[in-house]
């Protein structure tokens, strides 16, 4: 019972200081609404942008590996990102794709892939700057594919180069807005392609393997549009484990068979990356930490400001009720009472101020998540975690006036002015 009085006379006390004081509780609770404004913010982007980096990692596939020309980072032993190395590299190949297949114990499936850029025309409308993605067979297995309209090409229809194409779902919805796409014919660089399916809609990620705006057809007839063997398409190959087998195992059994394929000498250095969402994920969760520690420096300067202003008006309050208090200490209250009271009113009064800047938060959160495509989000661990810092601060900046008004001794304090 003493404690509900403590927080119902706190919480009385508190609003009776905001009502009384308007203007000076605005500017000090100020400080705490920017600082918690600020930490919170921070942290709630860090996590929307988190997960939303998180999400197209695993887009990729934790059990991929992905063949290429370029590592996505640094290489073991390197300190300094050596383009022009790289750049010497050769290009991987559909051929290599085949071998991988044929003789890695390891591997589930794999896939060979590359993309250009062409104009589509179906009837009189057009789509400039579509964006072409020619395959191997195994690529519906490996990155997991899901279609909404029609099938998936025939192993005989990608080996032959079959003039047919499943198209995303941003590709069908611009191409043919109202209408079936199935069966429909569209054009490009003059070869005819029919439509056989319909990518399920998953919206982009941050590495554009989201299928929704490719067009999708056999990487053999492909090879009729564009020359890839003298430049580079981003030409890769995904390689997923079998299950139960370790990524890093499927890696050490890929490097020495490419390494046989490409008849590398025991002392020369790869030509080739191994690629995995792995690798950059720790890179980015660095990332992370170093601007949550800004984020948090920058915030607790304003947070400090706003613990100085809620100890002013506390220390305000202290002598604006010295009667008050020499009267309840007349009466026989206690001094932990009268610590109690005061700091109850001080983690009122600053979580109040903790509540305006996480309502700014969400606010800013819906505005920024309706105008963009990026989602953000403020999660209950950031609500919790402002409200915790709020109580925090006002404890800590409530204790010293809350002292001062507990020691007062009680005729001093009923005499005064």
């Amino acid at each position: 019972m003493l404690l509900v009085r403590l927080i119902y006379e706190s919480l009385s006390f508190a609003f009776n200081s905001l009502r009384a004081n308007k203007l000076r509780t605005f500017l000090s609770l100020l400080g705490i609404t920017i600082g918690i404004f600020s930490i919170i913010s921070v942290f709630t982007v860090i996590d929307s942008l988190e997960r939303y980096i998180k999400d197209s990692l695993s887009s990729l596939g934790s059990e991929i590996v992905y063949v290429q020309q370029m590592p996505w980072g640094l290489e073991e032993g390197e300190t300094e990102y050596p383009m022009w190395k790289y750049i010497k590299r050769p290009l991987a190949t559909s051929e290599e794709t085949v071998e991988i297949l044929r003789r890695a114990n390891s591997v589930e499936n794999a896939a060979f892939l590359f993309s250009f850029s062409r104009s589509v025309q179906s009837g009189s409308d057009k789509l400039d700057n579509a964006i072409i993605l020619p395959t191997s067979y195994g690529l519906y297995d490996v990155w997991n594919l899901e279609l909404s309209q029609g099938r998936y090409f025939s192993e005989m229809e990608m080996k032959t180069g079959a003039p047919v194409t499943v198209i995303g779902d941003q590709i069908a919805t611009k191409l043919f807005e109202g209408l079936n796409p199935l069966g429909k014919t569209i054009k490009i660089q003059g070869h005819k392609f029919r439509v056989i399916g319909v990518y399920e809609k998953t919206g982009q990620d941050m590495f554009g393997t989201s299928m929704d705006r490719y067009i999708h057809i056999s990487n053999v007839k492909a090879f009729s549009l564009v020359d890839i063997r003298n430049r580079n398409y981003g030409q890769t190959i995904c390689v997923k484990a079998k299950s139960g087998i370790d990524s890093d195992y499927m890696m050490a059994e890929l490097e020495k068979l490419l390494r046989t394929i490409r008849q590398l000498k025991p002392m020369e250095e790869n030509n080739f990356a191994l690629n995995r969402a792995s690798k950059i994920s720790g890179q980015f969760e660095q990332l992370f930490s170093l601007i949550n520690l800004a984020g948090g420096i920058i915030g607790g300067f304003s947070i400090i400001v706003g613990g100085f202003g809620i100890a002013n008006i506390m220390f305000v309050s202290v002598k604006e009720r010295t009667k008050i208090i020499g009267i309840q200490k007349s009466l026989g209250a206690k001094r932990y009472f009268i610590l109690l009271q005061f700091i109850f009113e001080a983690i009122v009064l600053s979580v109040i101020g903790g509540i305006v800047g996480l309502i700014l938060i969400f606010m800013g959160a819906q505005f920024i998540s309706f105008a963009t495509e990026f989602n953000i989000v403020l999660t209950a661990g950031n609500i919790v975690k402002g409200l915790v810092i709020s109580s925090v601060i006002g404890f800590i900046a409530g204790f010293m006036p809350a002292r001062a008004a507990a020691r007062l001794d009680p005729v001093i304090a009923i005499n005064s002015l």
